[in-house]
């Protein structure tokens, strides 16, 4: 009888556990993103993901397009990227640096410092062959175009995006007007605005003007003598050697493609038909010289079904908290619903397709790919395989679709699996590279596939979905927030609508939406960290190559991932750095000649850290120091020690770097870094204000670390003595925080870069507590720069208004960074905000916007980075009620808490790691031990309340 009471009062705290894990992480039904229409396009797709594989899925009706990612697809291979020689040519730089000779430094910089591009020693010869044979042949400017494809111009992003994904190459565009009768004799003008990048055109065959450059608009005039009376040719050969090309248009406040007369008023102009024609002449350059490779799209599924009709009752939905994307619609009389996930146990993109009478599901899937080296074969009766070789790579990869039915036939022929007469089907897609690491990319890639796929057609559709969201919900489970009831629009116009005050639930699924997308992009396992897009990328020409930016880009991706209660995602960053600082070794020593490593402001998949782009914003020493920081502040948040103890070995080679390569400034005799600049503003410098702030911060946090494990007292000593010589933050003759050495900033620069407040936010170098004077500075510079910016900006500058504690502000940003992105004109530019699927728009989509804004908000409600922990710092009034449950906090803390009125209600204290604990709120505070395991409750008063 005592045994069963025993095992009675087990079973009802287990019960008990659930209930209050159940009542503590309860999300509301705000927890979907739905929309009543297919997606149109990429941005309105809805995004899934295992934290290898992702996907977007567009929920078509009668055709639905699932296009898919490999997390390891990149172009380029393993390669030396450091110039050799470059650290002979630094005292050069320095001196010219010194001397105040910028543009000297910077031509010099740009000769022999800057990294080594692939290709560079082959290319020059090989393109000027190419582009001899492909402008030989002029016949194209007056060929019959009846053929030829046709294309809406202009094409603002790129003709990739516009349908012309695969070219970099030759194409010709056509188009034509009618001469007006009073125009006979005179000369035109014809304005085409940019073209990326080198433009032949031709009027009537005959050639009016060339440019080589996308940053100058073509005006050209057109001789009188080449015109006829009638219609008229506009021949436009455009050569695109690489990365996105087309006909990007005007400038937004004048006509599109316009031709007038000469001297007259371009108002009266001939507007050109936006319809022209295209024919691809040649879409196989050499490959161009690149930095760094480029995160690649893998491929698309196309499920193309037969025989439904008409739709109708659609729905498109994206559930967060089970991550299943789900379609649903009602065509002649029979009820279909479409789940999709990405499966992390199984390794798959699951699809299941099922209807509510038997045999109704008759569909073809079929696999393609942009990559142009590809086969597609079938590998049994119930499976499709694609292999490919990566364009301008290395990389091999293949891909799996498995078909699973309930009844039906299946058979498979060409690049499908057809399916008649199914009463249920599920698609199984695995994919997977030759990536083993940085340095090798011969891994085995029909293991990665095979095993997955067998383990799979033993299991049913149940268990893995069961496995599916079990696993997921173990990450998304452990934090909810609730600011208020949402509305019940679709999505798409909850946006259009946004307020705080009519619909704060679209702000908590802001939110929470940024961990689902973390959760799917960043497992532990994940090979590599989120890049620019995560793990999604429609693109071969992708935005800045989708990289990893380290110069925040990167970084800001990682900012929600403590504080949110994410911490396992992480990890694919933390071993990132540690490859990083191996890799970064050889860039340390043949570039500056120093110990350590560095890492500039650029990496990909094989690991470069040498400079890139240009030597006016690509020489930035400071990569790697920043990322240590974020080393340091998981284990401020964790308290893990073994986590500390293998981290710092690279937060010391970063120190060593810097120990090594800081030089006395002639002016002020304090120590710098030189050559540098201020991310991506103002050129090539010495001392930038956040090289400084983040050098102090590595090694305050050496300092410390070295401390805690009771380690390398003597290099401790050499960084203390270093760490006071370092140029201090300064004020300038505006009262602002200057940007560099020089008091030179302008009060009307408008950047979007705020790189000099780093060390308010992420950084602790400047705090209310210890310079108060500094942040008024900081504020001041931020009043200069101002509140508009770019998508991933607008979530910096939320993080700087929550730190300044200016609530309202930081509320107006927020508000700025959930509008709308689109342009209701379809030729005209998106702006910052987000898109239908809520991703955040630079423009164009970059995912730091999303992690980056949901750590401000969080910042707006929780605050410890000065070793206490402050309640409300920055709670804005449009927020006056809500509930918050599983933040966390520095020193091992997880907060419960609630609000009302814009008053704290009650408080639950978690102690993961037995730290002191201090808490402050409205000039309240109160401070105690804690036991490792054990929850501490307090009133609004903060009076304790029990444990």
């Amino acid at each position: 009888m005592l045994y069963l009471n025993r095992k009675m009062k087990k079973y009802s705290l287990i019960v008990l556990w659930i209930l209050f894990a159940g009542s503590v992480f309860a999300q509301s039904d705000n927890l979907k993103l739905w929309y009543n229409k297919p997606a149109e396009k990429w941005t309105d797709a809805l995004p899934i993901g295992n934290g290898r594989l992702g996907a977007m899925i567009y929920g078509g009706v009668n055709s639905d397009h699932i296009q898919f990612n490999e997390e390891t697809l990149w172009s380029g291979g393993p390669r030396i990227y450091q110039r050799a020689g470059a650290a002979s040519y630094l005292p050069q730089i320095r001196k010219l640096l010194f001397e105040g000779k910028q543009a000297e430094a910077e031509k010099l910089a740009e000769k022999h410092f800057m990294g080594m591009k692939d290709h560079e020693a082959t290319y020059p010869a090989a393109f000027t062959a190419w582009l001899d044979k492909v402008m030989a042949d002029k016949s194209l400017a007056l060929e019959d175009d009846s053929r030829w494809e046709t294309m809406k111009i202009p094409t603002v992003n790129g003709w990739e995006v516009a349908g012309l994904t695969g070219v970099d190459g030759a194409v010709w565009f056509r188009n034509s007007f009618e001469l007006p009768a009073a125009w006979k004799g005179k000369n035109l003008v014809i304005n085409l605005g940019k073209i990326r990048d080198k433009d032949i055109t031709y009027i009537n065959g005959v050639k009016v003007g060339s440019m080589d450059s996308m940053n100058l608009g073509r005006k050209y005039t057109i001789a009188a003598s080449i015109l006829k009376e009638g219609k008229n040719e506009v021949a436009v050969q455009v050569i695109n050697p690489y990365d996105k090309g087309g006909l990007v248009g005007p400038k937004a406040d004048q006509k599109p493609y316009v031709v007038y007369p000469e001297g007259e008023d371009p108002k009266n102009a001939i507007v050109l038909n936006s319809e022209w024609k295209y024919k691809i002449e040649d879409a196989s350059p050499p490959a161009a010289p690149v930095y760094e490779a480029d995160y690649q799209p893998f491929g698309d599924l196309y499920l193309n079904f037969k025989e439904q009709g008409a739709a109708t009752a659609y729905r498109r939905e994206l559930d967060i908290k089970n991550a299943i994307s789900t379609t649903s619609y009602t065509a002649n009389g029979v009820h279909f619903t479409r789940e999709y996930f990405a499966s992390a146990p199984d390794k798959a993109i699951v699809i299941h397709i099922k209807a509510d009478k038997p045999g109704q599901i008759n569909l073809d899937a079929l696999l393609q790919t942009f990559q142009k080296e590809n086969h597609i074969t079938k590998i049994d009766d119930h499976t499709l395989g694609m292999t490919l070789k990566v364009n301008n790579g290395v990389l091999h990869a293949a891909a799996y679709l498995y078909a699973k039915t309930v009844k039906g036939i299946v058979s498979i022929s060409g690049k499908g699996i057809h399916i008649a007469a199914a009463d249920e089907v599920t698609l199984y897609l695995t994919a997977g590279t030759s990536f083993r690491n940085y340095k090798n990319a011969s891994g085995n890639i029909s293991q990665s596939l095979i095993k997955p796929t067998l383990s799979l057609k033993s299991k049913t559709y149940a268990q893995v979905k069961a496995a599916h969201i079990a696993d997921y919900q173990r990450y998304f489970n452990k934090f909810s927030v609730d600011f208020g009831a949402g509305s019940s629009l679709p999505t798409d116009e909850r946006i259009k609508q946004y307020s705080a005050a009519t619909d704060p639930g679209l702000l908590a699924l802001y939110m929470q939406y940024a961990r689902y997308l973390m959760i799917s992009c960043s497992r532990p396992d994940s090979p590599l960290p989120a890049n620019l897009q995560g793990i999604w990328n429609d693109q071969l020409t992708p935005p800045w190559g989708s990289k990893f930016t380290t110069n925040i880009n990167l970084q800001m991706n990682y900012w929600p991932v403590d504080e949110l209660n994410l911490a396992d995602c992480g990890q694919p960053l933390y071993k990132m750095i540690g490859e990083l600082s191996v890799a970064g070794k050889a860039t340390a020593k043949i570039h500056y000649n120093a110990p350590g490593w560095v890492l500039h402001h650029n990496t990909d998949i094989w690991l470069g850290t040498a400079p890139i782009n240009a030597s006016n914003h690509g020489i930035w020493q400071s990569g790697g120091a920043w990322l240590c920081h974020n080393l340091y502040e998981h284990y401020l948040f964790t308290r893990d020690i073994a986590f500390l103890k293998n981290a710092y070995p690279e937060m010391k080679g970063a120190a060593e770097f810097f120990v090594s390569t800081l030089v006395k400034d002639p002016k002020t005799g304090y120590l710098i870094s030189t050559p540098s600049n201020s991310p991506e503003h103002g050129g090539l410098v010495a001392g930038p204000a956040m090289d400084r702030q983040i050098i102090r911060d590595l090694f305050k946090n050496c300092i410390a670390a070295s401390k805690t494990l009771r380690i390398d007292a003597e290099f401790r000593k050499i960084l203390e003595e270093k760490y006071k010589q370092i140029a201090p933050n300064m004020i300038g003759k505006y009262g602002q925080l200057q940007e560099w050495m020089e008091d030179k900033d302008d009060t009307a620069d408008t950047h979007r870069h705020v790189s000099h407040l780093w060390g308010v936010y992420p950084g602790t170098d400047i705090t209310w507590d210890d310079s108060p004077a500094m942040m008024h500075a900081a504020e001041q510079s931020f009043k200069f720069r101002g509140d508009d910016a770019t998508g991933w900006s607008l979530a910096w500058k939320i993080n700087l208004m929550a730190r300044f504690k200016h609530a309202d502000h930081a509320m107006a940003l927020v508000n700025k960074l959930l509008s709308v992105a689109e342009n209701s004109n379809p030729n005209g530019k998106e702006r910052s905000g987000v898109y239908h699927n809520l991703f955040d728009a630079h423009p164009p989509f970059q995912i730091d916007g999303n992690f980056g804004g949901a750590a401000g908000i969080a910042e707006m409600l929780v605050q410890s980075q000065q070793g206490y922990i402050e309640l409300f710092p920055a709670l804005p009034s449009a927020l006056p009620n809500g509930e918050i449950k599983g933040t966390c906090a520095r020193s091992g803390f997880v907060l419960n808490m609630k609000w009302q009125n814009g008053k704290l209600q009650r408080l639950e204290v978690i102690s993961k790691a037995g730290s002191d604990c201090e808490l402050k709120y409205a000039g309240q505070a109160v401070k105690f031990k804690t036991v490792k395991g054990k929850t501490y409750k307090f009133n609004g008063e903060l009076k304790a309340i029990g444990t």
